[in-house]
């Protein structure tokens, strides 16, 4: 794990906040880790004491990338990279991500930042942004950064009666037990599956929750593809 650069004041949560709400991306939280943490520990940067968790809500994030993005396989992830080892660098840490290996618990760290839990789909829910946000990396500061307490929302999913997450798949791919991946994957290359890869999975769109922030079409359509190929090379 690499060094990050020496930061000659202290860390202030709010001025990590601003630096990332300028690049489109929002704070997520953080948390002090322990010894039973699964955070990465060693090498030149020693043993962190704070982890800030950075990701994105609704359609924050898509002008940023649009104006400057990379090309490749996995644009998103690159640009991503790109901006927050900057901004990590500047703050004296360093940047994981979620495709690093040895993969590490993303979303064990978002419920430790935020209320959020496990919707009937699989993805985490957020009381306010539903299931419109994701989680893109983390900075890491051998500091012990001082940090707002964690919201205790409840899961909104405790209270909804209808689900309708899990009616409104065309090929009722989500049940109260599980993802069947299969009927996904082959309605997507169906020419019926351009209706979810235009317009969004139809599950997801069906959540009640934090409809202001969904995803405008072009960002859909991205994430949209990104996923029919990441299933289908799965087959």
């Amino acid at each position: 794990m690499p060094a990050g650069n020496e930061s000659n004041s202290p860390i202030r949560f709010a001025d990590l906040r601003e630096q990332l709400r300028r690049r489109g991306l929002v704070m997520r939280g953080g948390f002090h880790p322990t010894g039973t943490d699964k955070v990465p520990r060693g090498g030149d940067f020693g043993e962190p004491a704070t982890l800030i968790l950075v990701g994105v809500v609704g359609r924050s994030v898509w002008p940023f990338f649009e104006a400057s993005r990379d090309e490749g396989d996995n644009p998103l992830d690159a640009w991503t990279q790109r901006v927050v080892d900057e901004i990590a660098a500047a703050s004296g840490g360093i940047a994981v991500y979620p495709n690093d290996k040895p993969f590490w618990p993303f979303q064990q760290w978002a419920q430790r930042c935020e209320p959020v839990s496990a919707s009937p789909l699989g993805l985490l829910i957020h009381p306010e942004y539903g299931l419109w946000h994701a989680y893109r990396a983390a900075i890491l500061f051998s500091e012990s950064i001082d940090l707002p307490a964690r919201a205790t929302d409840p899961s909104p999913c405790l209270t909804c009666a209808d689900k309708p997450c899990l009616t409104h798949c065309p090929v009722g791919a989500f049940t109260e037990t599980g993802y069947d991946v299969p009927a996904c994957a082959a309605y997507l290359r169906d020419d019926a599956g351009s209706t979810c890869l235009n317009g969004g999975c139809q599950a997801r769109n069906a959540c009640p929750v934090g409809r202001s922030h969904r995803y405008d079409d072009p960002q859909i359509q991205f994430h949209m593809a990104a996923f029919n190929r990441s299933i289908n090379r799965a087959r």
